[in-house]
């Protein structure tokens, strides 16, 4: 069975499959259903995606607005970043607060984001990401902070950051605050 740690900030999760190495090579479950039976975080899978990012990229911080909030499982297949989630949800005691890890393909580990949180990651090495959402992807649910937000404080470990033009103009965490009070 998975390892599964709870962070910092309530509902994140960090999962570490139990891997099976032998002299062909290796094999683990990048999945199972139960890893969130009895967690309160019982999710229906609905859409896979898969992302390259060459290092030095910053994808993020992006969520979805209700009704097509997304909850995400991710996970590198190959390479290595650093995995960020924001709190964004009215009224939790960790709102604009984000915890970060590094998912690398050594560790082979896994982490669920929850919906009401905006998610984004850093390339530290080329890579090719994996996740799985709750809902499907709707343009017009769509939403961001911005990556760089002095008040977020995120070190993204990289120092030249390839950014799209989309990610340079999302509001910060108080001007989003401001407009919504969160997701």
């Amino acid at each position: 069975m998975a390892e599964i740690k709870t962070t910092p900030i309530e509902g994140l999760l960090e999962i570490f499959p139990r891997i099976f190495p032998d002299n062909r090579g290796y094999f683990f479950e990048s999945f199972r259903e139960d890893w969130f039976k009895n967690r309160g975080d019982e999710e229906k899978w609905v859409q896979d995606n898969q992302s390259f990012s060459q290092k030095g990229t910053v994808r993020g911080l992006h969520f979805q607005r209700e009704p097509y909030a997304q909850a995400k499982l991710v996970r590198v297949i190959s390479g290595k970043v650093l995995d960020v989630a924001v709190d964004l949800r009215k009224g939790s005691p960790t709102f604009g607060k984000h915890y970060s890890t590094i998912l690398d393909v050594e560790r082979f580990n896994l982490f669920y984001v929850p919906r009401g949180f905006a998610h984004g990651f850093s390339v530290l090495e080329d890579a090719i990401f994996a996740y799985k959402c709750s809902n499907f992807y709707h343009k017009e649910s769509e939403g961001g902070i911005l990556w760089n937000d002095p008040a977020l404080g995120i070190d993204w470990g990289v120092s030249a950051p390839i950014i799209s033009e989309k990610d340079k103009l999302w509001p910060t965490l108080s001007e989003f605050q401001e407009l919504t009070g969160g997701l």
